[in-house]
């Protein structure tokens, strides 16, 4: 939501942690954790002073909404397994019934999210109909 919020005040915009988090209804104590880890993905840049804050280090049509979510470790995880482990989901060394099914759902948001700029977000342009064919197929 920051994020979007940065690209919609336009190309180049500096804002304020607090004026973004008054539109979004989010603390800046949260947003000052959330864009200490964007400055250091590269996704925007700080600027000191009066008139500083953030602004987006590159278009917005070239920030994927899977980038931003990387960078905050916010990652889409629709189970608990984890390859770094023996233990699977069900607490034993064998994986659930499901497990395939979660896998491929977050395989499918991450494309998702891969394919969605943050301009796409700003200008409402989502790929739903697409989403929706691809589904019925």
């Amino acid at each position: 939501m920051a994020v979007a919020d940065l690209a919609a005040q336009g190309e180049g915009a500096c804002e304020s942690l607090s004026a973004i988090g008054a539109r979004q209804a989010i603390s800046v104590t949260f947003l000052e954790q959330i864009f200490a880890k964007l400055r250091k993905a590269g996704y925007v840049d700080s600027v000191r002073g009066a008139q500083g804050g953030y602004s987006l280090s590159k278009p917005a049509t070239q920030i994927s909404l899977d980038g931003v979510i990387r960078a905050v470790d916010a990652a889409a995880k629709a189970h608990g397994c984890t390859p770094e482990t023996k233990i699977a989901c069900t607490g034993r060394a064998d994986r659930c019934l499901t497990h395939d099914l979660w896998g491929a759902l977050e395989d499918h948001i991450e494309a998702f999210l891969a394919s969605v700029s943050v301009q796409d977000v700003v200008d409402g342009r989502l790929p739903l109909g697409q989403l929706v064919a691809e589904a019925a197929e």
